[in-house]
């Protein structure tokens, strides 16, 4: 489908083109804080960072109304407007921003090629990633009803704006837990949504979970559906232990978070770079640096801990640098 891309004397006058595709010095996949920052770092260092938005452009952060923990927004933010601003500061300084998605890549040669949508074909000296990861949600058409309007996939992003209020985490691995004890200190209430009888969690987890007075666990119990006038009020439940008849039941809730997993977006470079179990990316501790020179890794694909706006933007900044860095040293500058 695509000729091998390679500089040859006919491409000397326009270096940007070569045969079939673009060569590039840095190619940045994915926006969002951690790809925005990488952006903003490597234009400034005359890099020419050219950068696809992606499926989801601006990441997760453009389905979040407010954002009160980003430094430097005294009155909070939404998460759309925090992105425009963001890709507008990259733009200010050169970094050419483009519409698509990574759909293949080869990166088994010293020069890095990467399928934009399936056709363009995009050869780049050093390549960032930054394609984030994705909440997993149980399914239900409520979900997407009332999502920014009760629904949630970061207690640590939006529990403050439901501080004595009632809410539900759905889970029962270690992240449901941890962040039921969070909410358990905002809120009023949290009701633990457990599908199964036991708990997946760690048992250290485990053991803290139960000793909290104001988190109340309802057993093989599963959602059915959501209820509520434009935001969350309430949720309709189906309990069935054991052999007993499944029954249905109703909380009355003003959140509703899902604690299920993540899955980060780097299906299509598994066949290049290390993952762990799940799917993020493995860099180097104390860099951004994967095991393939040249390519970088930041922000929530790589990042299975903090999954923060603002770690996820210090990420970006780590890989522009060290993608300048490499960049220096190859061209021996």
């Amino acid at each position: 489908m695509f000729k091998a891309l390679n500089l040859d004397d006919n491409n000397k006058n326009n270096p940007h083109q070569v045969l079939d595709g673009e060569k590039v010095k840095c190619l940045i996949i994915g926006s969002g804080p951690a790809g925005y920052t990488a952006a903003i770092y490597a234009a400034r260092a005359n890099l020419n960072p050219v950068m696809y938005e992606g499926l989801e452009p601006g990441g997760q952060l453009t389905t979040t109304t407010e954002v009160e923990n980003f430094p430097g927004y005294p009155s909070g933010v939404t998460g759309p407007l925090m992105m425009e601003e963001l890709k507008v500061q990259a733009q200010r300084f050169g970094t050419d921003v483009r519409s698509g998605y990574a759909t293949k890549v080869d990166l088994s040669g010293p020069v890095h090629k990467i399928w934009i949508d399936e056709k363009k074909l995009i050869e780049a000296e050093a390549v960032i990633i930054a394609t984030g990861a994705t909440a997993k949600y149980l399914g239900i058409e409520d979900e997407k009803k009332y999502a920014g309007s009760g629904v949630s996939a970061c207690a640590t992003c939006d529990g403050f704006f439901y501080r004595k209020k009632d809410v539900a985490v759905v889970g029962g691995g270690d992240t449901a837990v941890e962040e039921a004890i969070y909410l358990s200190g905002i809120v009023n209430k949290v009701y633990l949504i457990v599908r199964r009888h036991e708990l997946r969690a760690s048992k250290v987890m485990q053991d803290r979970v139960l000793k909290v007075k104001n988190i109340e666990i309802l057993w093989e119990h599963q959602t059915k559906g959501l209820i509520g006038d434009q935001v969350v009020e309430g949720a309709v439940l189906l309990s069935k232990k054991g052999s007993m008849e499944e029954k249905e039941v109703t909380i009355k809730i003003d959140g509703f978070f899902l604690a299920i997993g993540h899955k980060p977006n780097s299906d299509f470079l598994k066949d290049f770079l290390e993952t762990d179990e799940v799917g993020y990316i493995k860099t180097i501790p104390g860099s951004s640096k994967t095991r393939v020179p040249g390519v970088f890794a930041c922000g929530d694909v790589q990042d299975s801990i903090y999954r923060q706006a603002v770690t996820a933007a210090g990420s970006g900044c780590m890989a522009a640098i060290d993608a300048e860095r490499y960049l220096s040293e190859m061209h021996g500058e």
